[in-house]
């Protein structure tokens, strides 16, 4: 089993952001964390974990490194007796709000990998997606978690940007591998509706020939990649559970969970979740919903799928992309060669 918390306070609301999080509301950190804690005593108890069961731990957002350690320190001790003596704790972080002193407060508690939101190392791109770091900070936060004791550190980098060059995602790749990283996630920048780039479709410039390029430059660089975003010497257990289609835990305003069919939605609301945590919208998913995001996943990831969840006409059609060598089947599983066309293959495979 996986938890997931989610944190919704932010320095600054960056153009391309849809995920639930809130520039204006840090007053209410303290109620939001007590909040978090009723609503995880809640999923606990109705999940029933067994002990040193949990196997990863993330903490996303919004931006994790705007509250403090303190703060945290209940939840850690709410769920120490069901981590795994070898759990992966992950917080994101923004290299902004990322102290020395905040990393290694959560060092302390039991996070053990930090992931930087640095999106980029280019100035005037970072004021474009409205960040709230500037390149320097970004150096001195990643560096900071390796002299705070991290041995596993991620960063984000974000690509198909307007404006974006070779020479420019160039640079990026070549002071993210001058830190002390072992895992790195490229985003294709995507415009979400609700955000700030939503009437702007022109700051989105994907284009397919960079992108080959610019996986290609990180493989060479040593990190192997295991999902269409995915690179690196470490692979997080976390992002592997996910795609292996694990129950998990989601804890917060605007959170996800699933436990075995039912997905369930905690108010995104903030001040609503504060006054109940426990208003939480549940999903019943058949076993054909299962079935698709199973293929979905596992195509996008070194996961791959499982012969026995397809029926036949499926298993024909993956056959067929085995003979065009567009699929590699091993030990009863599909697995994709090409992760830029995982959405097109699983569509393929399910229509």
């Amino acid at each position: 089993m996986l938890i997931y918390f989610h944190i919704p306070f932010c320095d600054s609301k960056c153009s391309y952001c849809a995920f639930n999080s809130y520039v204006d509301k840090f007053h209410l950190k303290q109620e939001y964390m007590k909040a978090l804690k009723k609503q995880l005593i809640y999923e606990i108890e109705r999940s029933k974990p067994q002990k040193q069961s949990i196997k990863s731990v993330f903490i996303g957002g919004g931006t994790p490194s705007t509250v403090a350690p303190e703060l945290y320190k209940e939840v850690f001790e709410l769920i120490s007796p069901y981590l795994k003596e070898d759990v992966e704790i992950t917080s994101e972080a923004n290299p902004n709000s990322a102290t020395f002193e905040w990393l290694t407060g959560m060092k302390a508690l039991g996070v053990n990998r930090i992931s930087f939101g640095v999106q980029s190392f280019d100035e005037k791109k970072l004021k474009l997606l409205n960040r709230a770091h500037n390149p320097a900070q970004a150096l001195e936060a990643v560096n900071n978690a390796k002299k705070a004791g991290f041995e596993n550190i991620s960063l984000d980098l974000i690509y198909a940007t307007l404006g974006d060059t070779k020479e420019l995602l160039q640079n990026d790749l070549e002071l993210a591998f001058s830190l002390p990283i072992n895992h790195l996630s490229a985003y294709a920048l995507t415009i979400e509706e609700g955000t700030a780039f939503e009437n702007k479709p022109q700051m989105s410039k994907e284009q397919l020939e960079i992108t080959q390029w610019l996986f290609e430059e990180i493989e060479k660089r040593g990190f192997s990649q295991y999902e269409i975003s995915n690179f690196g010497t470490y692979r997080s257990v976390h992002n592997i559970g996910y795609w292996e289609y694990e129950e998990y835990l989601g804890v917060g305003a605007g959170a996800v969970g699933r436990i075995a069919n039912k997905r369930y939605y905690p108010q995104p609301d903030i001040e609503k979740y504060i006054q109940n945590p426990l208003d939480i919208r549940d999903e019943e998913l058949n076993d054909e919903d299962m079935k698709i995001e199973k293929i979905f996943l596992g195509l996008r990831s070194l996961v791959g799928i499982d012969k026995n969840i397809l029926d036949k006409q499926e298993i024909q059609k993956a056959d067929l992309l085995v003979q065009e060598e567009k699929l590699i089947f091993q030990e009863e599983k599909y697995f994709n060669k090409e992760y830029l066309l995982s959405d097109e293959i699983a569509l393929y495979l399910t229509s």
